[in-house]
This record gives C-alpha cells, sequence and structure tokens, in this order.
C-alpha cells in the first residue's frame, strides 16, 4: 500500500506514531498504520470482517491528532473499507469557514 501511494506522489508514513494523553500526561503511544499527507489516516486490517473494535481504534486515533478524515482498509475474505470522520472544532486544520464567505 505504501508503495502504491507514493508512487502517485502522496507522502505517506508508515507506523506513525500518536501520543496518548491522559489528564494532560502523556501515557502511550498509538501507531496507525499509515499517514498520508499528514492529513488521513488509513488503517489497515485482514480480518473476516469489519469490527466495531476497529472502527473505534480509528477514531480514538482521529480523536488523537489533528486529521478528521480516516479510512478502514480490510483485506480480508472480500475488500470492504470504510470511511469515517472526527469533526473537532479543536482542530489546529480547521479554517474559520465564515472568513472566506464574508469576502
Amino acid at each position: 500500500m505504501c508503495i502504491a501511494l507514493s508512487s502517485t506522489g502522496l507522502k505517506v508514513d508508515q507506523q506513525y506514531p500518536i501520543p496518548v494523553q491522559f489528564r494532560g500526561f502523556e501515557v502511550g503511544t498509538y501507531y496507525a498504520d499509515l499517514l498520508v499527507n499528514d492529513l488521513v489516516i488509513l488503517e489497515l486490517k485482514a480480518a473476516r470482517n469489519v469490527d466495531r473494535a476497529h472502527e473505534a481504534q480509528l477514531l480514538h486515533y482521529l480523536r488523537a491528532t489533528d486529521s478528521e478524515v480516516g479510512l478502514l482498509l480490510n483485506f480480508g475474505d472480500r475488500p470492504q473499507f470504510k470511511r469515517l470522520l472526527y469533526d473537532n472544532n479543536n482542530k489546529k486544520i480547521r479554517g474559520n469557514p465564515c472568513e472566506s464567505a464574508a469576502n
């Protein structure tokens, strides 16, 4: 997957570390499978089906980062994918849509 994405000119980071915070203290680290262009988290699985635990894992990654879009790709018995969004007004990448609309 990394080779295919990189060959199209995308920036791909493998096993991207995501610090885990609890009450302002770093208590551990998550590792996202792939981070594409510093924006989209890809979580890769090879399971029989996409499970709610897989979705929860990706949502935790989205909550802990500035990324708002995650893709869960399952290469199990039959290929599956889910796109998950975590919209958070506190994220740094969020702009103010009213500014551009007012101009």
